[in-house]
């Protein structure tokens, strides 16, 4: 049953991230990308391949381990991107066909390449490897039990506390030992795991992050978006189901013991709406069939003249052309945007306000100049970039600038795989919608329907929408307790 709470997320991961960019909008931060290959030789080939096309679910590490035929683990992972951290004389170590690999950004579970995935260790049934993404609830609370019982913990990550659930099981087979751990877990995870060259996919019981499964000749793939298994040439077979367990091995696979029922699935909608690839297929839709869905809907719900549409570049390109054929108004490209940006040594004077949005972003003045224009964005988070581009916009020349928003306000924070702000830095949680017109400086501001993000694609849902409505499906076992996310214990 969902509930609704007044929470308030905690600080902002205390790690390092120094392998990483630095934050040039105010997007929430995607969770993790995994990715698993069993029975083709040259798996972790595969797998890198796969990883790539999951980077954008996670750009400050990445990590592989490879089982060869004796079961052997070798693992290599590091900060940074996929194509930074593993070259080829780093995949030609990894040998095997069996490989799990995995992207991470960190929610709140702190950086550092202490919290790199995946987690191997050495335990009575063999090498034990572990990646993951999503945010268990019931983390702390489990970790502290684990931790009184004497489990020591190499670093800060929830996904550590699977590791010694599996090890502490006093089940005699490894199948077993992996379904008691499961048992405990509360909150978000879709995983991969791997004993020696056997490999096993989880999604939790509500199913709120994407996992898919593929075939390659005569082995599996299993990754978090479809994006993964194209990039191989994989065929779809199709998604994993929430609860289900399964069990691979070489070229067989079976099913194990689903976990228990939920009373309804609770797919994240905000994958559709922003993280997810456009090209990739979650639950059976197109996201960006989705996206343009969106697009429409909103330009039903939010009319304006004008004499373009453009669009915040590149998440919400789809939404946009949504809009402009739905509106009857023109697509144009008044905004681009700069993918090389890395890190920068030069630094922002406290004046420039604007150096994220500057660097990242440039309008088109050809575009803009006199024109009146609707500007199509997936979400508004704090509003920073927001006020920026309207900003530049109206110094190229825009006439008037009308922003649209391809889904609700976002007024609470997520507890199950995303790093959102906290309530307070959530503009849309403090603020009307005339008031953070006036604070972005827009001519107007119209935020698609809750209702209308969701009848839009209805065949998918029912959905997670705790960002958008307070109405949390899961419970929050650690948040219930008083403990803040942010300290030791959550994840990616």
């Amino acid at each position: 049953m969902s509930r609704r709470l007044d929470v308030v997320s905690g600080t902002s991961p205390s790690g390092p991230r120094d392998a990483s960019p630095p934050s040039l909008d105010d997007k929430p931060r995607e969770e993790c990308g995994v990715m698993a290959v069993s029975g083709i030789e040259g798996a972790a080939e595969l797998a890198f391949l796969g990883l790539y096309a999951l980077q954008h679910r996670g750009q400050e590490a990445a990590g592989m381990v490879a089982f060869d035929d004796e079961a052997n683990a070798r693992v290599h992972k590091g900060l940074g991107l996929v194509a930074d951290v593993f070259d080829s004389e780093a995949l030609s170590r990894l040998t095997g066909s069996t490989a799990l690999g995995h992207v991470r950004y960190s929610t709140a579970g702190g950086g550092g390449a202490r919290n790199a995935q995946p987690i191997v260790v050495r335990y009575a049934e063999g090498e034990l490897a572990v990646a993951h993404n999503g945010n268990l609830t019931n983390a702390h609370d489990l970790r502290t039990w684990l931790v009184k019982e004497g489990a020591i913990f190499q670093g800060t990550n929830d996904s550590e506390v699977v590791v010694h659930l599996v090890a502490r099981s006093r089940h005699e087979s490894v199948d077993l030992q992996i379904d008691d751990a499961l048992t405990h877990l509360e909150g978000a995870f879709s995983m991969v795991l791997a004993v020696g060259e056997t490999l096993y996919a989880v999604r939790d019981r509500r199913g709120f992050r994407p996992l898919v499964l593929g075939r390659k000749d005569k082995g599996y793939v299993v990754a978090s978006e479809t994006c993964a298994l194209d990039i191989l040439g994989a065929e779809y077979v199709r998604d994993i189901e929430p609860g289900e367990v399964l069990k691979i091995r070489g070229s067989r696979m079976r099913r194990l013991r689903p976990l228990p029922p939920a009373e309804k699935h609770s797919p994240c909608i905000f994958e559709l709406v922003y993280f997810a690839r456009p090209d990739s297929r979650l639950w059976g839709v197109s996201v960006d069939r989705a996206r343009r869905a969106f697009g429409r809907r909103l330009a039903e719900e939010h009319p304006v003249p004008a004499d373009c549409v453009i669009a915040v570049p590149d998440s919400a390109n789809s939404a946009a052309l949504g809009y402009a054929e739905a509106s009857g108004i023109p697509y144009e490209l008044g905004l681009l945007r700069n993918h090389y940006i890395g890190r920068t040594f030069i630094k922002p004077s406290q004046a420039d306000r604007d150096f994220g949005a500057r660097i990242k972003y440039n309008p088109v003045r050809e575009v803009l100049d006199g024109k009146r224009v609707v500007v199509v964005d997936d979400s508004l988070v704090r509003g920073t970039t927001s006020r920026s581009l309207v900003k530049f916009m109206k110094e190229a020349g825009a006439a008037e600038v009308h922003l649209r928003i391809a889904s609700p306000p976002v007024k609470s924070p997520c507890f199950y795989g995303i790093d959102m702000p906290s309530r307070e830095e959530l503009i849309g949680s403090s603020l009307s919608v005339d008031e953070i017109a006036a604070e972005l400086g827009v001519d107007s501001l119209g935020y698609l329907s809750l209702e209308g993000m969701e009848t839009a694609v209805e065949e998918a849902g029912p959905f997670c929408n705790a960002c958008f409505s307070g109405e949390y499906p899961a419970p929050l076992v650690d948040v219930e307790k008083g403990f803040v996310p942010g300290n030791v214990g959550a994840h990616c």
